[in-house]
């Protein structure tokens, strides 16, 4: 039978929040590395984040912490993208940048829909029986 929907325990909310800010440390330092070494900076931050979000995903036993850790990433690195009053930005116009912020939307939403759905905690048996 389906069940009403109720909020997440302290716990666990703590815990999402705590994938968000992780999600979001990682799309900083993603945005660091990528440039630095080419290719290989950018393959390291595309790694590092799926990384981070298919073990969100296995941690809390389903796609919301997947997708959590996306969000913080994607947040951080959409605001990483507009040029501050000062003229100071900090991704060029080039290729690497581009693969990085479409790359990584790409792989957070392949992680995260990879990531698994919730499951019983019982032994490998169909449900309702």
């Amino acid at each position: 039978m389906a069940q009403p929907l109720r909020p997440p325990s302290a716990g666990r909310a703590g815990a999402y929040l705590g994938l968000f800010v992780l999600g979001a440390v990682v799309g900083v330092a993603g945005a660091l590395v990528q440039p630095a070494w080419f290719p290989g900076g950018l393959l390291l931050a595309l790694a590092g984040e799926a990384g981070l979000v298919l073990g969100a995903s296995r941690v809390m036993r389903g796609r919301a912490g997947g997708a959590v850790v996306a969000a913080g990433w994607t947040l951080v690195v959409i605001l990483l993208t507009a040029s501050r009053p000062e003229g100071d930005f900090l991704f060029a116009a080039g290729a690497g940048s581009y693969l990085f912020l479409l790359g990584g939307i790409a792989v957070a939403v392949i992680c995260a829909t990879l990531g698994g759905g919730r499951q019983p905690d019982t032994g490998p048996v169909r449900l309702g029986k």
